[in-house]
């Protein structure tokens, strides 16, 4: 069976692809939850829904980039100064969508809650690609 695997190649890649997707997916649950448990606690305190959104997504970035480097892209030496700047920068532009999303709905009446939900889809597949295509493409 891995002897077919590797003699085709494109089986194998398409796998480690996947795996890849579906670590990074378990990455990504991990960070949410910690990034909507403050979200929720700086809503609790009074914080505007767009704050709260950026410090709860600030603290779900670091959750994710501890996993993401352990777990999902390994890249054998550790991470470069470069990943570790490329992460920060993909995690901005998903800070952007996340506070953008969550500002236009909730002003559109939307709860702030759930309009952190309906961001998490724009964010996720758009960090995902920058992440795996940019930032550890070799690893």
């Amino acid at each position: 069976m891995i002897r077919m695997l590797i003699g085709r190649g494109q089986p194998l890649v398409a796998l480690a692809m996947r795996m890849t997707l579906a670590r990074y997916l378990l990455a990504s649950v991990c960070a949410l939850s910690s990034d909507f448990a403050a979200f929720l606690m700086l809503g609790h305190l009074g914080a505007p829904p767009m704050l709260a959104a950026c410090g709860g997504y600030a603290l779900g970035l670091v959750v994710h980039w501890i996993v993401s480097v352990r777990f999902v892209f390994d890249t054998g030496a550790g991470a470069s100064h470069a990943q570790r700047i490329g992460f920060v920068m993909s995690a901005l532009v998903g800070m952007g969508l996340t506070m953008a999303c969550v500002g236009a709905l909730s002003a559109a009446g939307v709860t702030p809650a759930l309009a952190k939900l309906l961001s998490v889809p724009v964010s996720f597949f758009t960090v995902y690609a920058i992440r795996k295509y940019g930032i550890f493409a070799r690893a």
